[in-house]
């Protein structure tokens, strides 16, 4: 099965590599991106948008942005494309090397956690077409817009939660082992 591969593949010193590289994506963006463009709007966030569910609670958000804080948004929407992979690999290869040190079901159970990231990214790729709907055209879209980009925004982060509490879970049980070990 393709996640017993997981196991071995990548080796570890390129996993490593890897979830190093990407959790340096995810800061720079963060800093160098995320951060300016929140200061751009005053009163109402990205995550506002995400979750704005109606075409009303979208017109009060695109009134309060108008038209500079809606192009700041639209740039941000872009680089939340690119900002998937820091946060998707970073997270994932994090659980992946924690869960590569246990054994038995819990690492069985890691591995299927270790692509919940990977599987939220996809949400996150819908919600942000569906974001770049409504911010291209904030006068006219399909009231099923940000009802979708809501319920994949909150599919998004509901996965990123599971897969980031079976880290917290996974290094738990390998403390236990450690300190099982070190005591026998």
């Amino acid at each position: 099965m393709f996640l017993d591969k997981l196991k071995e593949f990548p080796r570890t010193r390129y996993l490593l590599i890897i979830t190093i590289g990407a959790f340096i994506l995810f800061i720079l963006i963060n800093q160098l991106i995320f951060a300016p463009l929140s200061k751009l709007v005053s009163t109402y966030n990205v995550l506002d948008l995400e979750f704005a569910w109606t075409t009303d609670r979208t017109a009060v958000i695109f009134s309060s942005w108008g038209i500079e804080g809606i192009e700041a948004q639209t740039l941000g929407v872009y680089w939340d494309f690119l900002y998937i992979f820091g946060y998707g690999f970073f997270i994932s290869g994090c659980i992946l090397l924690v869960y590569r040190k246990l054994s038995g079901k819990i690492q069985k159970i890691g591995l299927y956690i270790t692509i919940l990231p990977l599987v939220a990214g996809i949400f996150d790729l819908i919600e942000n077409i569906n974001l770049l709907i409504m911010l291209q055209n904030p006068a006219n879209f399909s009231s099923i817009v940000p009802f979708i980009a809501s319920i994949t925004a909150l599919t998004k982060f509901s996965l990123l939660i599971l897969g980031i509490g079976f880290f917290f879970i996974g290094l738990i049980f390998l403390l236990i082992r450690t300190i099982k070990n070190r005591l026998t």
